[in-house]
């Protein structure tokens, strides 16, 4: 039986990107998804290098139907992680839409009940956020972002986290999780995962 692998998301935000695409460098059996958004702001603030150093598969929002989310109704995927996640992609989750590939990921993964970790980007009234040429600039989400962001925790098989500290956390113990399964089930997993 093969080992099952992680799924992460990306979309179109600075908001700890660059601390996104770093804990990305530490994972491995990873496959990347990108929206159209996030693959103009990876080149946009010069990221790209990272995520290709990162050495993962990665997949761009190119088809209307989404082909790639196939893989969860194959059983491919023990966790999404989707971070950071846009205030747009939050509302569209919370909502039920899936009219991107990333909403789409999470839509399937809920379905298939594949366990999701998403990092909201709007977690607090106040934030400072990177912006392209690595300077930060003042946020303030409007009562309506960070209402979805509570709407969004409520659903079963996922967590929301507001750091990157609990987004590291989150992963590593999602990946204890699955690693001990694994073991169990006779399923041969990296050692890197396990850690």
């Amino acid at each position: 039986m093969k080992a099952q692998r992680l799924a992460w998301a990306i979309t179109g935000s600075g908001h700890y990107l660059r601390e996104s695409l770093a804990i990305l460098q530490t994972l491995q059996d990873v496959d990347v998804y990108l929206s159209r958004a996030a693959a103009e702001i990876i080149q946009q603030y010069g990221f790209q290098a990272q995520l290709e150093a990162t050495g993962h598969k990665v997949y761009q929002d190119k088809t209307a139907s989404s082909v790639p989310v196939e893989r969860f109704y194959e059983g491919v995927y023990h966790t999404l992680v989707v971070s950071p996640a846009t205030s747009n992609t939050i509302a569209k989750m919370a909502y039920g839409f899936s009219d991107s590939l990333v909403t789409n990921l999470f839509a399937q993964a809920g379905k298939t009940r594949v366990h999701s970790i998403v990092f909201a980007c709007d977690t607090a009234p106040e934030l400072e956020s990177e912006a392209p040429r690595d300077h930060m600039v003042k946020v303030y989400p409007r009562h309506i972002d960070l209402h979805n962001v509570g709407l969004l925790k409520q659903f079963a098989d996922t967590d929301v986290v507001e750091d990157m500290d609990a987004l590291q956390d989150a992963i590593m113990q999602r990946l204890a999780g699955v690693h001990a399964v694994h073991l169990h089930a006779g399923v041969e997993v990296s050692e890197q995962q396990a850690v």
